[in-house]
C-alpha cells in the first residue's frame, strides 16, 4: 500500500528540516490526502487505460473495458477479450496493444507485481521492460501502491513547475536540475513529490 497520512507526515516533517521552503509552503497550504492504490496487475492497467486521458473519460473507458472482459481484476479476461472489444470501448489501438501486453507479462509470470525487486530502479526496471509501461507509470506505482517513499518522479511537469515554485526558482527547472536538487531530500523525495502535486492543485498559478 502507498505511504499513511502518518508516514507522509512524518517523511514531510524531516523534509522540511532538510528544505525550510517546504515547510513553509506547507504551513501555507496544509498537508496533501494520502495517494494509496491497491498492489498489483489492476492498478497498472488503470494506470495504462488512464494515460493522456482525463480523469473522466478514463473512469468511462474502464467502465467499458470492464464490461466487454467480465471484470478487470485478473489478467486471464483481458487476455481473453478480442481487440475489436477493446476497441469498442474506448481503448486506442495502441492501448489494446499495451493492456493486452501487460496481462501476457503477468500471466507468463514475467511480471509479477507481488515480488518487484527491492531496489526502486531494479522494480522501475522490470516494469518498463512491458510495451506501455513507461518510467512515470512505473514510479508513481511503486509510490502509490508499494509506499516506496524515496521514488522521485522527476520527469513529471508537475513536479518540475512547483519545486521550481515552491524554491522560488526563475522558470522550471529541467528534469536533471531537479534530480539535482532533490539529492539532499532522500530518503524523502516520494513526499516531496506527492506534496508538489498537492501544491499544484491549491496554489493558484
Amino acid at each position: 500500500m502507498g505511504l499513511t497520512a502518518e508516514m507522509l507526515k512524518a517523511s514531510l516533517d524531516a523534509l522540511g528540516e532538510i528544505e525550510p521552503a517546504f515547510a513553509a509552503a506547507r504551513a501555507r497550504i496544509g498537508d496533501p490526502e494520502p495517494r494509496i492504490r491497491e498492489p498489483g496487475y489492476e492498478t497498472m492497467l488503470r494506470a495504462i487505460v488512464g494515460q493522456q486521458v482525463s480523469t473522466k473519460a478514463a473512469a468511462a473507458i474502464l467502465a467499458r473495458v470492464e464490461a466487454a472482459a467480465g471484470g478487470i481484476d485478473s489478467p486471464a479476461k483481458v487476455a481473453a477479450t478480442s481487440d475489436e472489444a477493446l476497441r469498442a470501448a474506448g481503448l486506442s489501438g495502441q492501448k489494446v496493444a499495451y493492456v493486452k501486453s501487460l496481462a501476457g507479462e503477468v500471466l507468463s509470470g514475467r511480471l509479477d507485481f507481488a515480488n518487484l525487486p527491492a531496489d526502486d530502479e531494479e522494480a522501475i526496471e522490470a516494469m518498463v521492460r512491458v510495451k506501455g509501461i513507461g518510467r512515470w507509470s512505473a514510479e508513481v506505482y511503486l509510490l502509490f501502491a508499494e509506499g516506496r517513499g524515496d521514488v522521485w518522479p522527476a520527469g513529471d511537469l508537475a513536479v518540475q513547475i512547483e519545486v521550481g515554485r515552491i524554491l522560488g526558482l526563475d522558470g522550471r527547472p529541467t528534469e536533471k536540475k531537479v534530480r539535482e536538487l532533490a539529492e539532499p531530500w532522500r530518503p524523502h523525495r516520494g513526499a516531496a513529490a506527492i506534496f508538489a502535486w498537492h501544491h499544484r492543485h491549491i496554489v493558484p498559478v
